[in-house]
């Protein structure tokens, strides 16, 4: 790869302005062109970035939940249209938050069931907590009850797929998008349809079959030091390390979060970003059909749509099964090929993946706020620069 001497300086760039540490890889027509490691995992102790780094992957794992659902999908337990209250009882009748001529909320029956499809594609009417709509006051409000109870190490996906149910949706389902709880439940499907955990339909399915030998929701004692530092950085550059938020990682809860539960390594989300980029198959084993990653890698919006899927650096961008999908090169000022896609991670990890290319390109960093808007097209510009 041409670009590597621009793009380890790139990533050294990063450092000097933001994350304590980075990881970058990229893999081309089934070779590792490019890996490189920059700073530390942990700024107080001087431990350096390094190949075994464990990282939060955070929305990152919302693309394996997608892999994940169309595995069942391929194997017929549910079509794309079909209403999910024939999977996940609790949303049968779903309620609408709405507001009169006056601005007063009211509820009504929805127009229509959520899909499966909906799930996947963020227009469901599910969202995260909030203040933006009552839908969202209300999830926060449902969350702090869990939080209170003390019993948060038995809330499950399934547990938080019927508290959800009981909350009235922000909109009639399809109508628009939001980033949401959608992909937690669609983790929740996951379990009903298989029989299984999620962690454990994860485990068996793609990340034993993909030697991905550390990527989990649980961190095991013996790898707790591999865990790299999550630090939040203040206007003028000060990192102090956050130790507040990594509950749901330890040993004993039972919640895995199909939105942003996992932790990973360079290595092991680069072999399953491959995967995707080489037709659903790596090293022999299959784990999507091509036609498949096709269908994920399809923009599914309409354009009705697009108004809400406003992020201004994803621009010229579409969204599929769970992914960004690149469709308008020139609005997104891009040098990518049209129908790249991936997705992104709360703390700034990032992926890339392009089937037409054979590429794959998977970043890793450990900060809030992530600088994605700054980081991710300009590692997209060097990588394909170097084509």
């Amino acid at each position: 790869m041409e670009s590597s001497p621009q793009l380890r300086t790139l990533l050294n760039s990063f450092v000097e302005k933001g994350p304590a540490g980075c990881a970058c890889s990229v893999y081309h027509q089934g070779r590792k062109v490019f890996e490189d490691y920059i700073g530390y995992a942990n700024v107080e102790a001087e431990k350096p970035i390094a190949p075994d780094t464990i990282y939060r992957i955070y929305s990152n794992t919302k693309v394996v939940t997608c892999v994940a659902a169309l595995m069942l999908y391929e194997r017929g337990l549910f079509l794309l249209n079909d209403p999910l209250e024939e999977y996940l009882p609790e949303f049968k009748n779903p309620l609408v938050y709405r507001k009169n001529d006056s601005g007063e909320v009211y509820t009504s029956p929805a127009a229509s069931s959520i899909k499966v499809k909906d799930l996947f594609t963020m227009t469901s009417g599910l969202t995260y907590e909030g203040d933006g709509n009552e839908t969202e006051r209300q999830v926060k409000e449902a969350l702090k009850r869990v939080m209170q109870s003390g019993d948060t190490d038995h809330f499950d996906v399934r547990s938080l797929s019927k508290m959800l149910a009981e909350i009235p949706l922000a909109f009639d389902p399809g109508t628009k998008w939001q980033y949401g709880f959608s992909h937690d439940v669609l983790s929740a499907l996951v379990e009903v349809l298989s029989g299984k955990t999620f962690g454990q339909f994860l485990e068996d399915e793609i990340f034993d079959p993909l030697k991905m030998k550390d990527t989990f929701f649980k961190i095991p004692e013996e790898k707790r030091d591999r865990l790299c530092s999550l630090y939040d950085r203040s206007e003028n550059g000060i990192l102090t390390e956050n130790q507040l938020i990594d509950g749901n990682y330890q040993p004993g809860t039972m919640f895995e979060s199909g939105g942003a539960g996992l932790l990973s390594t360079l290595d092991d989300y680069s072999r399953f970003a491959h995967m995707l980029a080489n037709g659903g198959e790596l090293d022999g084993v299959r784990v999507l059909s091509r036609k498949t990653v096709e269908l994920m890698s399809s923009n599914h919006l309409s354009p009705e749509h697009f108004s809400d899927f406003n992020w201004d650096y994803l621009k010229g961008y579409g969204y599929g099964l769970g992914v960004r999908v690149l469709m308008n090169p020139a609005e997104a000022g891009s040098n990518s090929t049209i129908g790249e896609f991936g997705w992104s991670g709360l703390a700034g990890t990032w992926v890339l993946i392009d089937p037409k290319e054979k590429l794959s390109a998977v970043y890793m960093q450990q900060m809030f706020p992530n600088f994605e808007a700054y980081h991710q097209p300009r590692l997209r510009s060097v990588i394909y620069g170097g084509l």
